[in-house]
């Protein structure tokens, strides 16, 4: 394999890239700024997110991948092509392998489009592998000997859920309720109550600065900025744990419910090993604290946040760079 393959995690909101050489040297938003006019890609990833709520008309703040689907496939090959520039240093002849971590609820069409993509930059072959599949081996579970193990994957836009066994997913269903719906909630949350205006960006400062899932975790209070609706001009406000907990509330039971109904589906034999091995948590969206206790609470089974969770799924495909014979077996087409 060439030292220039890569391992990708094409996620709703974060792109992370693995390099054989170098293990995990990107990992920046899932946000593109393109030039209306031109037709252009002015920013990619940490620049573009910086514009969000600030472009003229002319600029188009872009995200590639929302709510689990590839919306923009031709989008998706000017981003490959940005991390493969990346990796690359100095003259190289050889074509790399790309391993490709993909939401569960993308399409035939959207993976041919993402194959295609990879073949236009210049990969020799491009592997597709489902992110909660990616996201176990990530945590360095051996999927190939018949003992179940549940990875639940909040990322961005979806949450992926999957029993895992010899190799495949016995079980998996997915949501599109993750991060940016417990974003959406915050906004319209203090909207209402405190009639105060706030964007993305803040939302998500307070969901990982402050928030939690759990309700005896420690509040935390922040001081934020936005627009005060009643007078129209910018304001300050201090928001605290308690609000987020209250306003994400309502997402944290749409998932707790679909992790007990996969547990329901799944056979007892399976269902019994997750018992034994616990639920394991990845994802960004599974930083927010008190998560664990939340599900265990709800569900009576151990759950544990794996290390450095927002990289599991990049990990993962970093992993199968050197292991050919598991990346065909776990691959999809």
């Amino acid at each position: 394999m060439a030292k220039h393959d890569l391992g990708i995690d094409l996620g709703t909101a974060t792109f992370v890239v693995y390099s054989r050489t170098e293990g995990i040297f990107i990992e920046e938003p899932s946000v593109v700024a393109i030039d209306k006019k031109k037709g252009q890609i002015i920013a990619i990833g940490h620049e573009a997110k910086e514009m969000l709520g600030k472009t003229p008309d002319e600029i188009e703040i872009i995200r590639p991948v929302q709510d689990g689907v590839i919306n923009t496939p031709e989008i998706i090959e000017d981003v490959l092509r940005y991390f493969l520039k990346k990796a690359k240093k100095g003259i190289s002849f050889s074509k790399p392998i790309f391993v490709i971590g993909i939401p569960a609820l993308t399409t035939d069409v959207e993976r041919r489009a993402v194959k295609e993509a990879a073949e236009k930059v210049g990969a020799s072959k491009a592997y597709l592998v489902l992110e909660p599949v990616a996201a176990a081996i990530g945590t360095e579970i051996d999927i190939t000997k018949p003992n179940g193990h549940m990875v639940v994957d909040l990322g961005g836009g979806t949450t992926d859920i999957a029993v895992i066994s010899l190799g495949g997913s016995v079980m998996r269903e997915s949501i599109k309720v993750a991060g940016q719906a417990m974003d959406n909630e915050i906004i319209k949350y203090i909207k209402k109550q405190y009639r105060f205006s706030i964007g993305e960006a803040t939302a998500e400062q307070l969901k990982k600065e402050i928030g939690k899932a759990y309700s005896m975790e420690e509040n935390i209070e922040l001081e934020i900025t936005g627009q005060n609706i009643k007078t129209g001009l910018p304001s300050s406000l201090i928001i605290n744990s308690d609000d987020v907990f209250k306003a994400i509330k309502s997402v944290l039971g749409e998932i707790i419910s679909k992790i007990k109904n996969v547990l329901e589906k799944t056979p007892p034999e399976l269902a019994a090993d997750v018992m034994k091995n616990g639920i394991i948590l990845a994802g960004g969206a599974s930083k927010i604290r008190g998560l664990d206790k939340l599900i265990f609470e709800k569900t009576g089974v151990k759950t544990k946040v794996t290390e450095e969770p927002h990289l599991t799924v990049a990990k993962g495909t970093g992993i199968l760079l050197d292991n050919i014979e598991l990346l065909n077996r776990v691959s999809v087409d």
